[in-house]
């Protein structure tokens, strides 16, 4: 069986282990690459240095949160080189003031000695509440965090803060695309990934239940099974 290239894009203060159970699940039918979104401090830029280290010429297209916001700016830059696209945990607006001041006090704790303040703020938006108390979970996370660094967390915060809003680009994304969300993701809800779902023609909305931002480490499962379907589509 002829396997479909896959590029996986990480969020925030994420890396390769956010793929990790899906690189296992679904390694029989995709040939996957996870690419490095730390390099540039813009949305542009990250898109570009994706599009332009993929080992594919065309490919399958999956990003979770700010992986989402380069999987848009990627199919605005290149929507001629994607195939599929999957839209996991994300939005499609742009950027609000209230979403500005926050990533800019978490800027401010990185530059100030205080990373691993980050990640203590974050967790408790980043997974389901009754998860909080796992401790290989939140290790993996804080781990991702650590991996990434305070100094690419700065520049990942500012592509984000960059990136323009998408909502008018969902019309023209025409490849099969995969809506994807935790049914309790506190950073970006429900009606987000409604209102991607109705805006792209052939999306398919699936909702994972009992499960927050990360679904890709807290549902693998039910990842794994939506992507697959997505992937025979």
């Amino acid at each position: 069986m002829t396997k479909e290239p896959l590029v996986l894009v990480p969020g925030l203060l994420c890396d390769a282990h956010l793929w990790q159970l899906q690189v296992e699940g679904l390694a029989d039918s995709a040939d996957i690459w996870i690419c490095d979104h730390t390099r540039s401090d813009t949305m542009a830029g990250v898109a570009a240095d994706v599009l332009a280290d993929a080992p594919f010429s065309n490919f399958a297209l999956a990003g979770l949160s700010m992986g989402g916001y380069v999987a848009l700016e990627i199919m605005r830059q290149a929507p001629q080189r994607i195939t599929r696209l999957a839209l996991l945990d994300t939005a499609a607006t742009g950027e609000l003031p209230e979403q500005t001041r926050k990533r800019m006090a978490l800027i401010a704790l990185a530059q100030h000695g205080k990373f691993s303040d980050v990640t203590d703020a974050l967790l408790p938006l980043l997974i389901h509440p009754v998860r909080l108390g796992e401790k290989a979970l939140a290790d993996t996370i804080k781990s991702m965090a650590c991996n990434v660094g305070s100094d690419a967390f700065v520049r990942q915060e500012n592509a984000i803060m960059s990136r323009p809003d998408s909502l008018a680009l969902l019309a023209a994304i025409a490849c099969p695309t995969l809506v994807l969300c935790g049914r309790q993701d506190a950073l970006t809800p429900l009606a987000r990934h409604e209102e991607m779902a109705a805006g792209i023609k052939n999306a398919r909305l699936e909702v994972i239940e009992d499960c927050g931002h990360l679904s890709t480490l807290e549902r693998p499962a039910e990842v794994n099974a939506a992507l697959r379907r997505w992937l025979s589509t």
